[in-house]
C-alpha cells in the first residue's frame, strides 16, 4: 500500500498524516489503495451476500411473509442506509478527513448484526437488525468511494471505480455460492450461513484497519470539472496529473454544486423510483420458471458473473465517452429484464439472459455513477457531495420496495412488473431531457 507525501504549497495547511494521492510521477490510473478497498469489499460482499442470497426463502418460505412485508423488510434492507448516509459522509469530511476511520466503523456494525439473526426470529427484530446493518452500510459507503476517487486521476476515475466494483462483485459472486455450499451440507442451514457470514465480514474488517491508508488535510480540486464529470472531456491542461493549489478563500467558497451535479443526482433519484429490487427480480423469475427452492440461492450468481466480467469495461468506456450514456443505457438494460419477466416464453435461454441484463444494469451504473458525480465535486467535501448522491438514489429504491410490495399483494406480480416498466421508461426519458449541455472544461 502507498501513502503519497504532503506537499506544502502556497497556503495549504500541512498535514501531520499525509493524504492519500496518486503516487509522484507516472501516476497508474488504478492506485494500490483501490485495490486495498476492493479487497475489502470482496471479502464483506461474500459475507453480505450469503445472507441476501438466502433471505427472500428465508422470510418468505420459512417465516411466511407475504409480498407486502417481504417489501417492508427488503426496502428497510436496501434503503435504510439513505437516512445515514448524509452524516457518514459529513463526518468523514471533517477534520481533515476521517474517511477510513468512518469507514471502519461502517464495516464493523455490519458485522455484528450477522450473528444477531440467530435470534431474530419475527418480523420486528428481523427489521431491526436489517436496520443496523443498513445503517453500517450507510455509514461506511460515501467515504469508501471518496477515498477511491481521492486516489484516482480524473481521466482514470471510471476504471477505478470500475475494477473496485469488478472484485466487490466477485464476492457477490462467491457469497450465493458458499450459502448454497453450506445449505446442503449442513443440517440447520440458516443457522450456519449466518454464523459462516459474520466471520468473513470481521475478516473485512482486519484488512480495512491494516490495509487501507488514512487521509488527512486533503486539498480541494483546483475546480470542479463538472462537465468531465459527464462528457468525458478532461481539461487540456495538467491532463494525467492531479494538480495541488493552495485552500484560498475563493477556493473555499466553492462549496456550492455544479449544475451537472445537481442534474446527475435528480436523475439517480428518478430512476431509483423504478429500480425494483434484486430480490423481487429473482422471485418473479423463480416463480415463473418453477425453480427449485434449493437452488433459489444460485440465482444471483448471474447477475454477479455478468457485473464481474464488464464492470471495469463498462468504466473505461464511461472515460472515454462519458459516464452520463453508460449510465442510461444501464437502466435501458433493466426496462429489458422487465420486459423479459413478461414475456409468456419460457425458452432455456430466459434466465440466462435476464440475469446477464441484470448485470448490466449494474456494471453500467454503480461505479459509473460515483465517477460522474465526484468531478463535481472538491476534494475537501468529497464524502458529503457523494452522500448526497447516494442518499437521493437509496431514499428512491426504499420508496420503489414498498410500492411493489403493496402492487403484488393487491394485483399480483405480473400487474405490479408491469407498472415498474412504464414508471422506468418515463424516468429513462426525463433522465435524458435532465443531460446537462456540453461545454468546454476549465483549465
Amino acid at each position: 500500500m502507498y501513502v503519497a507525501d504532503s506537499r506544502a504549497s502556497g497556503t495549504a495547511p500541512v498535514s501531520a498524516e499525509p493524504a492519500v494521492r496518486p503516487p509522484a510521477g507516472r501516476r497508474r490510473a488504478v492506485g494500490s489503495t483501490v485495490f486495498a478497498l476492493g479487497t475489502v469489499s470482496l471479502i464483506t460482499d461474500v459475507s453480505s451476500e450469503m445472507v441476501t442470497a438466502v433471505l427472500p426463502l428465508y422470510l418468505v418460505a420459512g417465516l411466511g411473509l407475504s409480498p407486502l412485508g417481504f417489501g417492508l423488510l427488503d426496502g428497510v434492507y436496501n434503503g435504510f442506509s439513505a437516512l445515514v448516509r448524509l452524516v457518514g459522509g459529513r463526518f468523514a469530511d471533517s477534520g481533515g478527513g476521517r474517511h477510513k476511520t468512518v469507514a471502519v466503523i461502517g464495516y464493523g456494525l455490519s458485522a455484528l448484526c450477522k450473528p444477531l439473526l440467530l435470534v431474530a426470529g419475527t418480523l420486528p427484530l428481523i427489521g431491526a437488525v436489517l436496520a443496523a446493518d443498513r445503517t453500517g452500510k450507510g455509514l461506511r459507503t460515501a467515504p469508501r468511494d471518496a477515498l477511491i476517487s481521492l486516489s484516482s486521476t480524473p481521466e482514470g476515475r471510471g476504471r477505478a471505480f470500475g475494477v473496485h466494483r469488478a472484485m466487490d462483485t466477485a464476492g457477490a459472486l462467491l457469497g450465493p455460492l458458499v450459502a448454497f455450499l453450506i445449505l446442503r451440507w449442513t443440517v440447520n442451514g440458516y443457522d450456519a450461513v449466518f454464523t459462516v457470514s459474520f466471520c468473513v465480514a470481521a475478516l473485512g474488517v482486519v484488512v480495512l484497519l491494516l490495509f487501507v491508508p488514512r487521509t488527512r488535510g486533503s486539498a480541494p480540486d483546483p475546480a470542479p470539472q463538472s462537465p468531465e464529470g459527464l462528457d468525458g472531456q478532461a481539461p487540456r491542461k495538467g491532463r494525467g496529473e492531479l494538480r495541488e493549489q493552495p485552500l484560498t478563500t475563493r477556493t473555499r467558497q466553492r462549496t456550492r454544486p455544479s449544475r451537472a451535479l445537481v442534474r446527475i443526482t435528480a436523475s439517480a433519484t428518478l430512476l431509483g423510483l423504478a429500480t425494483v429490487s434484486d430480490a423481487f427480480v429473482y422471485l418473479v423469475l423463480q416463480r415463473q420458471l418453477g425453480v427449485p427452492e434449493r437452488w433459489f440461492a444460485l440465482l444471483p450468481l448471474g447477475t454477479a458473473a455478468a457485473f464481474l466480467l464488464l464492470a471495469a469495461p463498462l468504466g473505461r468506456l464511461s472515460d472515454r465517452i462519458g459516464p452520463w450514456p453508460v449510465f442510461v443505457g444501464g437502466h435501458v438494460a433493466l426496462l429489458t429484464v422487465y420486459a423479459l419477466l413478461l414475456t409468456h416464453a419460457h425458452t432455456p435461454a430466459l434466465p440466462y439472459l435476464v440475469l446477464l441484463l441484470h448485470g448490466t444494469f449494474y456494471a453500467a451504473t454503480d461505479g459509473v455513477l460515483m465517477a460522474a458525480a465526484s468531478a463535481g465535486i472538491p476534494q475537501d467535501r468529497r464524502g458529503s457531495g457523494l452522500a448526497v448522491v447516494q442518499t437521493g438514489q437509496a431514499a428512491a429504491r426504499f420508496g420503489c420496495s414498498l410500492g411493489f410490495g403493496a402492487a403484488w399483494t393487491a394485483w399480483g406480480d405480473r400487474t405490479a412488473l408491469s407498472a415498474a416498466a412504464v414508471l422506468l421508461a418515463v424516468c429513462v426519458a426525463a433522465a435524458c431531457a435532465l443531460r446537462p449541455v456540453r461545454t468546454k472544461a476549465s483549465t
